[in-house]
């Protein structure tokens, strides 16, 4: 069983590199490879994840309105400003490409570690229309997209030596309906050993302060390159 790789001292980027080649295969089921690319999720779809051990965990915040703040938070996406965050932090220059891996280096109280993740998938400004949706099959997620909108998004699934399995999904949405820009994050997870069963509560708080410190980022990053008003 692969276990977490641990530093004292911040990984250099060529120790990160050389950790990342070596993380091959993903370490949850490969039906759910792509998963998070086909929500809002149907009834039976969020209960097959739900029996098979994975926690939902989504948000959501508003970015500004129209094609301008669009664009600058596509860049921002594509520039990982939404994973700088100092606790936590990617290598800005990593390319967004199916395929590719990209390491969240994470400071753990006295030591350092480096969750491992490929992209399985991209979607390049890929314009939507919501599904029909049932009362019963938005439980625990509502529709994350509008009647008519325009999405730009990538996923990335967890490899062998991450602390959690799953997948998460970071996307920027412009609802044509309203002009109003938004910056989302949408993943399932569970425990990847069991070392980390027992501390899985203090990971659900560290990924609920993950999402409200990278949402934060984005509006800062996006807000403060927006023209100014008058």
């Amino acid at each position: 069983m692969w276990m977490p790789k641990l530093w004292l001292k911040r990984p250099s980027a060529q120790e990160e590199k050389s950790f990342l080649s070596s993380c091959q295969a993903y370490n949850y089921d490969e039906k759910y490879v792509g998963a998070t690319s086909e929500a809002p999720w149907a009834a039976d779809r969020l209960d097959q994840l739900k029996k098979d051990g994975f926690t939902i965990n989504h948000a959501r915040v508003k970015l500004g309105s129209g094609a301008h703040a669009f664009a600058r938070g596509k860049d921002k996406l594509q520039n990982w400003r939404h994973l700088q965050l100092g606790w936590a932090s990617v290598d800005p220059t990593t390319p967004i490409k199916v395929g590719g891996k990209f390491g969240i280096v994470v400071h753990e109280m006295v030591a350092w570690l480096v969750n491992p993740l490929r992209i399985a998938y991209v979607s390049d400004e890929q314009e939507v229309t919501s599904k029909s949706l049932s009362a019963n099959q938005a439980v625990d997620m509502p529709s994350l997209k509008s009647t008519s909108s325009k999405v730009y998004s990538f996923g990335g699934g967890t490899l062998q030596g991450h602390l959690l399995a799953g997948e998460e999904r970071f996307s920027i949405e412009w609802d044509k309906e309203d002009d109003s820009v938004w910056y989302e994050i949408l993943s399932f997870s569970k425990p990847a050993h069991f070392l980390t069963v027992a501390g899985f509560p203090v990971l659900r708080f560290q990924q609920k302060l993950f999402a409200k410190h990278s949402t934060d980022a984005m509006i800062r990053e996006v807000n403060n390159d927006m023209p100014l008003k008058g």
